[in-house]
């Protein structure tokens, strides 16, 4: 970039957190198709519903047009479209939460400026299957799905099918984990606070990763796909990675999916 030039943007975005900038002005945090995560500010966004509208929910999808400016962290938000929005469906407590633990992962876990088409793209998804489910409040299989694939893009998913100590076969075995160590175990190595992943969650996540979640979800076993175990196994490896405690899973554990 030239000195003193600006650089205007237009694309797909998803809208992760707002907060108060100044008097009417907000800090909005977006993770943007073509240039990653980004934060701007959106001028007089709490004055004037013009140019923003209810553009600046978190988890709506919507065309951004902004502007970089040299030398500065923050760009300026110059307007949104709305592509889509959760708030077109009624939301329960449990996809409020599920809606919320989406856009946190990424707002935590994801650098500035970093694209991820991949990312991007199972976000999208996930958010969409959350609110358009059949089944009000089915929240934990795309749930589940998110946090198994974001776990395998940013490189923190562990080899399920052999014992991090030994190498021993697990996949007719269960399998032990714990909160704050690498990989899986066998029962003979498990660690004193460890949990046990069932063959159920061990299979269900092999299916995940293998299936898109379209087709997942046209299955009419979900809770064999997507065992609560095997969620809970997909947050604490998140965590663990982040090295802090998702609000919004709590949120999740209080809904009670």
């Amino acid at each position: 970039m030239s000195s003193g030039r600006q650089i205007s943007h237009e694309g797909e975005a998803i809208v992760l957190r707002t907060w108060p900038f100044r008097e009417a002005d907000l800090v909005v945090s977006l993770f943007t198709r073509n240039q990653g995560k980004v934060k701007g500010v959106a001028r007089h966004a709490l004055s004037s519903r013009k140019r923003f509208g209810g553009a600046l929910e978190p988890a709506t999808q919507v065309r951004a047009y902004y502007m970089e400016r040299p030398h500065q962290d923050l760009v300026q938000l110059n307007q949104f479209e709305i592509l889509w929005s959760p708030l077109r469906w009624p939301i329960s407590a449990a996809r409020l939460a599920a809606l919320q633990l989406v856009t946190e992962v990424l707002e935590e876990a994801l650098p500035e400026q970093a694209p991820e088409d991949n990312i991007f793209r199972l976000a999208l998804t996930t958010l969409k299957s959350i609110q358009t489910e059949p089944l009000l409040g089915e929240v934990r299989l795309p749930v589940t799905y998110y946090c198994l694939w974001m776990n395998r893009l940013l490189g923190w998913m562990p080899e399920l099918k052999r014992c991090a100590v030994c190498r021993a076969d697990l996949r007719d075995h269960a399998s032990y984990w714990c909160a704050t160590r690498d990989g899986v175990t066998c029962h003979d190595h498990r660690p004193a606070n460890g949990r046990a992943l069932g063959l159920a969650s061990a299979a269900g996540a092999e299916l995940i990763l293998r299936h898109p979640l379209t087709d997942l979800l046209r299955e009419e076993a979900r809770t064999l796909i997507c065992p609560e175990g095997l969620l809970i196994f997909a947050i604490a490896t998140l965590e663990r990675h982040l090295e802090r405690r998702l609000r919004s899973a709590a949120a999740l554990t209080m809904a009670a999916i």
